[in-house]
């Protein structure tokens, strides 16, 4: 466009919540289904905020039919009456303005989770219907809204009167238009739930899943020692539960954390019982302090005469098997996030005062309970060392030039792009399915490369012993971005990485072993979106000179049903290698009409200890799932 055309008329102003429902993403993060539930976390923590003001100490949550959600507080209830300025009512002044509440002044609320100012209004903008429901002074204000808009002016209703007290009740419908056809789900809500009873003493959260009519309660006295227990229940752990806590007068931190024998990580970070996902300058003072406390000690006892090992001790090495929660407390006012979904925390100076009071309360920890530190510390020096091996190991097998495509697998079929944006690399199970994919597959952006069977379990196993495994290092090379220490993600060669795998036990046991190694040592490849599993038709169903293909049951019920009384033939597929390669394109490969799944992780610490129970050391764990889910296995023997 040149320069001249560039005029003030271009200049768009967009009045009230417009800007909400043209970038949603800006505010909300997504308009997937953690997008969605950002919403429900949103108004829940509204209320919860009113139990921080300590006039609030129940919370009700109820998933409706219909696809809304309602969340009632006993607290103060949103303020009704015209403010003078705008002679607009303050309850609809906070759902349909941007940066309108009463978080800004410090007079209402010392600590919440709010920001912005923008929660309940931006939840309104994106909801096909939304009703806020006031208890205040004895009588019942309401107010009805569409995308954002008042349908009516905030009125009393006597009818509404049916809770003692005072409270806010917040109904929302998520916008189809905006969400799809996503919907609330149970596991996700209980999480948030449960997070927030454990962070916040004598609050009751009260979950009803009009759906199915289960009830739950969460309520919790211990705090976060309690989320750290909860966490670990099952492995084998390290120690108590470690527990200190600081407070200057205006920033309040609680940790706690515990070891177990386990090689994954699950710490997180709240602020005012907000779950910063991607962590923030709490964590990092954290880390920062755990590594100088553990090598100080190290020194002094462990590493007495050493002298050199100490020193290789990284905040790598202190995260294999760490639990921890890291709780901040300030006033509102004060908080830095990087965007409105607070996932992470920016306030400078929590980093150094986190870092002291973590100092400070391990290397008492450690004086005080000497053997719990020796366990801990021999349990972080043991990762160290094969941390070390695992590198010595690494550059052994993976010579400098591998990874720029010198010694690419000879198994490996390329393709001919050398645009990670549009290369495709299938992961495919045996040399039969290879063969057919290779033969059928659009050499200019899919590349091949055939598994020979299962590989490696990966759970268990230390990254010395993972790149001398055959299979793995060819998936290693393929992708390109090395492994380790040296992983970089941006040297990833395929930006669509698709396990395809044949439609049985074995295919999914391999699809589960792939799974393990990306979730344990290639995590980004998993949360930049390049992971997929590919659906592979099983059956095919053939009627004269018509031939349809089903993915499922109940479609192959539908198509039958379909067919009606005329004659037909089906097959069940059970490998990939039945299928010819135009058969392989058709039905699994080809862009235009396969379909895939998306690989994503909607909550760490679920996977990791998934991935844990069915592929780690410990039997009776996973006999007790097996027991348990027997029943709902679909075996095709």
């Amino acid at each position: 466009m040149p320069k001249d055309d560039y005029t003030a008329e271009q200049i768009q102003v967009l009045e009230g919540l417009e800007p909400v429902r043209k970038r949603p993403g800006m505010y909300i993060g997504s308009t997937d289904s953690r997008g969605l539930h950002e919403c429900l976390r949103e108004i829940v923590d509204n209320s919860v905020d009113e139990s921080f003001a300590g006039v609030a100490n129940t919370i009700w949550v109820t998933l409706n039919k219909d696809g809304s959600a309602t969340i009632r507080d006993n607290g103060r209830g949103i303020p009704v009456e015209k403010q003078k300025k705008t002679g607009v009512s303050a309850l609809e002044l906070t759902m349909t303005k941007l940066h309108a509440g009463g978080k800004f002044g410090g007079g209402a609320y010392k600590v919440s989770g709010g920001l912005h100012g923008v929660g309940a209004s931006v939840v309104n903008a994106l909801s096909s219907y939304f009703k806020v429901v006031v208890l205040r002074d004895n009588k019942a204000y309401f107010q009805e809204y569409k995308q954002g808009k008042p349908l009516n002016k905030v009125s009393e209703d006597p009818k509404l009167k049916t809770f003692e007290g005072s409270g806010t009740i917040t109904t929302f419908l998520p916008d189809k238009t905006i969400f799809g056809d996503i919907v609330f789900e149970k596991n996700k809500v209980k999480n948030l739930l449960r997070d927030r009873a454990y962070l916040i003493a004598g609050l009751t959260f009260n979950l009803y899943d009009e759906r199915d009519e289960e009830r739950l309660t969460f309520y919790f006295e211990g705090g976060i020692k309690s989320l750290v227990a909860h966490s670990n229940r099952g492995k084998n752990t390290l120690s108590d539960v470690i527990y200190f806590t600081k407070d200057n007068g205006s920033i309040a931190c609680d940790v706690a954390l515990q070891y177990s024998d386990s090689y994954s990580e699950n710490v997180k970070g709240f602020v005012n019982g907000i779950y910063t996902t991607d962590g923030g300058t709490h964590v990092t003072g954290f880390r920062t302090a755990l590594t100088r406390s553990v090598t100080d000690y190290y020194k002094k006892s462990v590493g007495s005469g050493n002298g050199k090992e100490e020193s290789l001790l990284t905040g790598e090495d202190m995260k294999e098997g760490l639990t921890a929660v890291i709780y901040i407390k300030m006033p509102s006012e004060s908080l830095q996030f990087e965007s409105q979904t607070k996932a992470k925390l920016n306030n400078p100076e929590v980093q150094g005062f986190v870092a002291v009071a973590v100092k400070e309360g391990l290397d008492t920890y450690f004086e005080e309970h000497p053997s719990d530190a020796r366990k801990i510390v021999e349990k972080i020096s043991l990762s160290a060392r094969a941390r070390m091996a695992a590198r010595a190991a690494k550059d052994a097998v993976l010579r400098k030039g591998a990874l720029e495509g010198a010694t690419l697998p000879g198994k490996l079929a390329d393709c001919q792009s050398s645009d990670p944006e549009v290369s495709e690399l299938y992961i495919v199970e045996g040399d039969s399915a290879g063969g057919s994919a290779k033969q059928g597959r659009d050499r200019r952006h899919q590349a091949i490369l055939p598994l020979g069977g299962k590989i490696l379990n990966t759970e268990r196993a230390h990254l010395d012993k993972i790149v001398k495994f055959e299979e793995i290092k060819d998936l290693i090379i393929a992708i390109g971005a090395g492994i380790g220490d040296s992983l970089n993600y941006d040297k990833a060669r395929y930006h669509r990485i698709i396990i395809m795998t044949d439609a049985d036990v074995d295919g999914a046991h391999i699809r589960t072993l792939l799974l393990t190694f990306f979730y344990r040592h290639m995590p980004e490849i998993i949360s930049r979106g390049y992971l997929y599993s590919a659906m592979p038709p099983l059956y095919k169903v053939a009627s004269g000179k018509e031939v349809y293909y089903t993915y499922s049951d109940e479609e192959q019920a539908e198509i039958l049903k379909k067919i009606g009384e005329a004659k037909y033939n089906v097959q069940r597929y059970k490998g990939l290698g039945e299928m010819n390669p135009t058969q392989l394109w058709e039905t699994t490969m080809d862009p235009a009409r396969r379909a895939l799944k998306k690989i994503n992780v909607e909550d760490t610490e679920v996977a990791s200890n998934m991935f844990e129970m069915l592929m780690g050391e410990e039997v009776p764990p996973r006999k007790k799932y097996i027991q348990t889910h027997a029943k709902l296995a679909t075996l095709d023997v």
